[in-house]
């Protein structure tokens, strides 16, 4: 491995995220980062046609791939027939691969929110009111909508099963009486800090959280069943009015990390982490 290893760095720096500034972290980072590494940033939709120019590819803010669905498509099947080394690597099971781990961690009896994609099974959820209705391709809340269960059952009974848009597939969860959301952010298996949003109301209003114990404990197991090597990831929860933490999202592809509110220190340390699984990535 080279002593300056080389980084194709990839961000969309002009994605217009609601509530946060992708670009500034990515600013920040890529200014930190090159301390280590010879960088260059890049648009997710350049990176195929310029990886093979370098050790790695971190991909980072680079927004919701159901952006450039054929480019994103594209740049994995050249990485894997050529080998390109990845960061994270492309072996993700959680949000890299899609939506359809919340219904797999679901029927394996893990702390997530309890997800379906066939009204067929509506009985597997818990009886509410309303439900959330969203794409299993959707990202930033994109294409989310509360249904009441009236109407659901009507669609069950109206179409056939597994069908409830007509043109998409969609995920169908309880909507869920949180008391607040609280995200865990990990360098390959090793915890780095904690956020939460005390308003459920506004997501992206984040302070610094004191995981417990038991906190780190529930982030661990999807990290744990996720098996990556190597990578940054974001484990995304909510706490029910009954204390329980149950999995919102496991962010393995491009998570926002948020760390204009974190501290100074925080963000030193992680950007050290960050560093080194990046180098102990290129073995």
């Amino acid at each position: 491995m080279p002593s300056r290893p080389s980084v194709l760095y990839v961000s969309d720096l002009a994605y217009p995220a609601r509530g946060r500034r992708y670009c500034d972290e990515d600013i920040y980072l890529t200014s930190k980062l090159r301390g280590e590494f010879d960088l260059a940033v890049c648009h997710p939709q350049d990176a195929a046609a310029l990886m093979s120019g370098f050790d790695t590819v971190v991909v980072r803010n680079s927004g919701p791939v159901i952006d450039y669905p054929e480019a994103y498509a594209h740049f994995r099947e050249q990485a894997k027939a050529t080998g390109q080394r990845v960061y994270n690597p492309l072996t993700g099971k959680a949000d890299m691969a899609g939506k359809q781990y919340l219904i797999d961690l679901t029927e394996q009896g893990y702390p997530v929110i309890p997800t379906i994609d066939d009204l067929a099974h509506l009985d597997r959820l818990p009886r509410t009111d309303e439900y959330v209705v969203k794409p299993k391709a959707g990202a930033d809340s994109h294409g989310l909508e509360f249904v009441a269960r009236h109407n659901l059952a009507d669609n069950a009974r109206d179409k056939a099963p597994s069908k409830i848009r007509d043109d998409e597939d969609v995920l169908i969860q309880p909507r869920i009486d949180f008391r607040y959301e609280v995200s865990f952010y990990f360098v390959d298996d090793e915890f780095q800090y904690a956020l939460n949003a005390p308003d459920p109301a506004h997501r992206w209003e984040l302070a610094l959280y004191d995981a417990t114990t038991e906190d780190l404990e529930f982030a661990r197991k999807f990290i744990d069943w996720n098996g990556l090597g190597h990578g940054v990831q974001r484990v995304d929860g909510c706490r029910t009015q009954g204390g329980e933490l149950l999995l919102v999202e496991l962010e393995d592809l491009n998570p926002y990390l948020s760390l204009d509110r974190t501290t100074d220190r925080i963000r030193e340390d992680f950007v050290r982490a960050m560093s080194s699984s990046i180098r102990r990535s290129l073995g």
